[in-house]
């Protein structure tokens, strides 16, 4: 993982044994946190990055209050990406960017390596007569859980955003 501040790059950093490491305070007059990383196309591949990337989200505080929100969403994004967008397959990974600017907004990009979708086709859950289907309740949630949800790239790529709320 790299960690940028203010566009000075600290230099990359490896989560061990659980621990994450600490960032200063940051500035607020600009981009003030990029996080890339790159994830194997497995499912248990997931709650540990979430876990990391959240922990740094939470120590930014760009988004009091909806945590819980921003986890729940990187995680159905993160799903879809490994499941439906790269079908599990090992050799392909999944691409994650979080923009952090504290006190305004955090901005998460997951990007898979399949063929895409087009978001449009995809029924919605809460309509009577997709009450029993199995997909689009992910989309949906993310979608009720984020100020904005985007896709790019064919649907290959989710652009979440969540603003500072005062």
């Amino acid at each position: 993982m790299i960690l940028r501040l203010n566009g000075g790059t600290l230099g990359e950093l490896h989560f061990q044994n659980g621990i994450v490491p600490v960032i200063a305070k940051p500035d607020v007059a600009g981009p003030v946190l990029l996080v890339g990383l790159t994830m194997r196309s497995e499912v248990n591949a997931i709650s540990p990055l979430v876990d990391r990337l959240m922990s740094l989200i939470k120590m930014s505080h760009c988004v009091p209050g909806d945590d819980r929100d921003v986890e729940i969403a990187l995680r159905e994004a993160l799903a879809n990406a490994v499941l439906h967008g790269n079908k599990e397959e090992i050799q392909k990974k999944v691409h994650i960017d979080c923009h952090v600017q504290p006190g305004k907004e955090l901005s998460l990009v997951i990007k898979d390596e399949g063929s895409g979708f087009d978001p449009a086709m995809v029924p919605d859950p809460t309509k009577t007569e997709n009450i029993l289907s199995e997909t689009g309740r992910g989309i949906h949630l993310m979608r009720m859980l984020m100020d904005s949800v985007q896709f790019n790239d064919g649907g290959r790529e989710v652009r979440l955003q969540k603003g500072f709320k005062r």
